[in-house]
């Protein structure tokens, strides 16, 4: 007797992929508004879910006509636009690989990312027209095609060509694809870090991560505990898209904000006036910064011209929240929270996040807050952290002893892109080691301290520049600080502080160094040896291409900042 087929494909083996993110939104709302997109002049573009995947369906479509296959990589060098969303969705459920171009890079590491990744198509507008022909010469043997996002009807006078338009590429093409059932395996999205210790590296994940990651965000989004002080959950999410598309996607928002429904705000060249325009206009209800973004906002001379209020949840990420931060922004927004994260491109988005529990719902402020500038915990099941010694060795949980933040988890990297060696170095011993330095409170908080490459080794003493830098952060004074070892004779290194004032703050390297010791050396927080040497009061902190302190950079002006520095204390 033959027995009945069964279709395990289709039951216990259904594949993960991003495809079935895209199509929560259209059985739920087809016709809400998806995406908005703020042109630089002011102008709005709005999509419904309806729309927003008709577009991709032709987008599709052109790419095949393009001779895009499974497997390929198709780049883009673009700000955050609906274009941009397009041509991720497009490339990726089509079988290919979609590969944000970090347009922050020098040419020479521009240049190798496209290269080594041997991209294919390369999707570009008009901000970064004259990127594509600075780099032309160097790519045009590696690159079959170039597509111009724009919604003009004509192409840009250029030599790149083969040119493509995006809206003549997708005009006559079919508004419906049978996306195909891939493999949850097949590779998704290709991202190369910042190469601040070298050439960029490929950081390849996967359909399955992808959506695991969405499912988690929006498990943890829904499941954190609520305070009685804090705003009503919304019941759609508004979200101002600030992270550029090229930063790991965003930190994953394309994805898990279109799994959540969420209305998906583009801002397209980030400033302080069109974010601001964006919420009012918008009545936002949540973003994401990294710590310099904020700032910017903080320093915005003409903030009060706008009305803000619909602004309730900001996460920080790209770099430690110091407190002071943290509270500068909630004094400024009173019913705004604000928390940190942590993650790489090699982990894909947040994997640890500063959050309470429930037992903490009731605490004062002051308590909440020293939580919340942490970096947290691993917020899901699908995550697992610890920090160790050099032996491997989980350090003591004593808020002191530091070690290296290692992981476990479904979007962890798996490997290198075509770099074994890189690969063999970060995985050891079954754990991915991320570079940085941590300790661990007795209630399993962890707090970043710094890179282990970055840490000041001042004689026999260790100083951790995050925490110096956080606390500076304080001072009401300060907006921004940034730390870095100057080479000694006798001590081997010692601290030098870059500090950026607040607006109309008269104040003296002197007073940095006084409010130092008083709220660390006097309240036992830092070590009198851990006291900066030298403050230089400074315009602005160099920063890196995704808006980290770019200490590598000061390093190789060393004589430069040390000429503007005022020595203070011996």
């Amino acid at each position: 007797m033959n027995e009945p087929p069964t279709y395990p494909e289709f039951s216990k083996h259904y594949p993960l992929l991003v495809k079935s993110l895209m199509k929560r939104p259209l059985y739920l709302y087809p016709d809400d508004v998806a995406l908005v997109y703020r042109h630089e002049a002011g102008k709005y573009s709005r999509f419904t879910w309806r729309q927003w995947h008709a577009r991709t369906c032709q987008l599709a479509h052109g790419l095949k006509a393009l001779g895009v296959v499974a497997g390929d990589r198709v780049a883009t060098m673009a700000l955050n636009h609906h274009w941009h969303m397009e041509a991720i969705y497009a490339t990726i459920c089509i079988g290919a690989v979609s590969h944000p171009i970090n347009v922050r890079l020098s040419l020479d590491h521009m240049a190798h990312t496209i290269t080594h990744a041997e991209d294919k198509i390369i999707f570009f507008d008009r901000d970064t027209l004259p990127l594509v022909e600075a780099l032309f010469d160097r790519i045009k043997r590696h690159v079959r095609a170039f597509v111009y996002m724009s919604d003009a009807a004509a192409l840009p006078a250029t030599r790149v060509t083969p040119l493509y338009a995006y809206e003549a590429l997708v005009a006559d093409q079919p508004q419906s694809f049978d996306w195909p059932d891939l493999n949850e395996d097949t590779h998704a999205v290709l991202y190369y870090t910042t190469g601040t210790t070298g050439l960029p590296k490929g950081a390849l994940y996967t359909h399955r991560q992808i959506y695991l990651h969405s499912l988690h965000v929006s498990l943890f989004l829904h499941s954190a505990p609520h305070r009685p002080t804090d705003p009503p959950r919304p019941n759609q999410m508004i979200t101002v898209l600030n992270i550029p598309l090229f930063h790991i996607h965003a930190w994953g928002s394309p994805f898990f904000s279109v799994l959540m429904c969420a209305r998906i705000l583009l801002p397209g060249r980030f400033t302080a006036e069109g974010f601001c325009e964006l919420v009012q206009t918008e009545k936002a209800n949540a973003t994401m910064f990294v710590p310099t973004m904020l700032a910017m906002i903080l320093e915005y001379q003409e903030i009060d011209r706008w009305d803000l209020s619909s602004l309730t949840m900001i996460n920080v990420g790209g770099g430690a929240l110091p407190l002071g931060l943290k509270r500068k922004a909630e004094k400024r927004f009173p019913y705004m929270r604000v928390g940190s994260g942590y993650g790489m491109t090699e982990t894909y988005d947040g994997v640890i996040s500063a959050h309470i529990k429930r037992e903490m719902v009731d605490w004062p402020q002051e308590q909440i807050d020293q939580v919340m500038v942490k970096t947290g915990l691993p917020y899901v099941p699908a995550i697992d952290a610890r920090v160790v010694d050099e032996a491997g060795h989980e350090v003591p949980r004593d808020d002191e002893t530091i070690g290296q933040i290692v992981l476990r988890g479904h979007w962890i990297m798996e490997q290198y892109f075509k770099d074994p060696q890189r690969t063999a170095e970060a995985w050891r011993d079954g754990w991915f080691h991320t570079g940085d330095a941590a300790k661990v409170g007795p209630d399993g908080y962890i707090t970043i301290v710094d890179r282990i490459t970055d840490v000041i080794r001042c004689g026999s003493e260790m100083v951790p520049t995050v925490l110096l830098e956080n606390l500076t952060c304080n001072a009401d004074f300060v907006l921004e600080a940034m730390c870095v070892g100057v080479p000694d004779e006798k001590w081997g290194e010692i601290p030098m502080a870059l500090v950026k004032l607040m607006p109309g703050a008269k104040k003296t390297e002197e007073d940095v160094l006084d409010f130092l010791r008083q709220e660390g050396v006097d309240k036992g927080k830092i070590t009198k040896w851990m006291l900066p040497v030298y403050v230089a009061l400074v315009d602005e902190i160099p920063k890196t291409s995704v808006g980290k302190y770019n200490k590598r950079e000061v390093r190789k002006q060393l004589d430069r900042f040390l000429g503007m520095a005022k020595r203070v204390r011996m």
